[in-house]
């Protein structure tokens, strides 16, 4: 197999890649193209999320929210990809402050529910998905509802 044939099955698969560093990969897939959406169709998303018609400074505040978007996405890939372990950790400590945030944030209106409820509810699952593939690292032989 030649070198670039190998670059691409390391492209596809990485090699020594624990569950809980795939998780965060995965979310940091979603993530990526969360923000392709917001970026190229923001007027699309808005209207996905029954959010008001944005108005060209809101759809560009909208592409500047996708910008940083896309920027956290790739960090959780490339943490992902290269199984930092010590990423991994730090993820299962920030994302469960994701949802109590977002209600705070639309209690005191200053973002939409349905915007609120779908980071809350994206960020609380892929937080209890990493944290379930972590446990079920450190003990192999227990099931993953062992853990609650």
């Amino acid at each position: 197999m030649g070198p670039f044939q190998q670059m691409l099955c390391k492209v596809i698969r990485a090699e020594g890649q624990v569950r809980s560093a795939r998780t965060v990969e995965i979310f940091g897939w979603i993530m990526l193209a969360e923000s392709a959406v917001l970026m190229f169709a923001p007027h699309f998303a808005a209207g996905l999320l029954s959010l008001p018609p944005l108005t060209e400074q809101a759809a560009n505040y909208l592409r500047l929210a996708a910008l940083l978007l896309g920027g956290l996405g790739m960090l959780y890939v490339v943490s992902g990809r290269l199984n930092a372990q010590g990423f991994v950790f730090a993820t299962l400590l920030d994302r469960p402050l994701v949802p109590p945030i977002m209600v705070l944030l639309w209690r005191l209106g200053i973002v939409p529910g349905v915007l609120a409820i779908l980071f809350a509810f994206s960020d609380g699952i892929s937080s209890m998905w990493t944290y379930f593939a972590w446990r079920r690292a450190q003990t192999p032989d227990a099931a993953p509802w062992d853990h609650l």
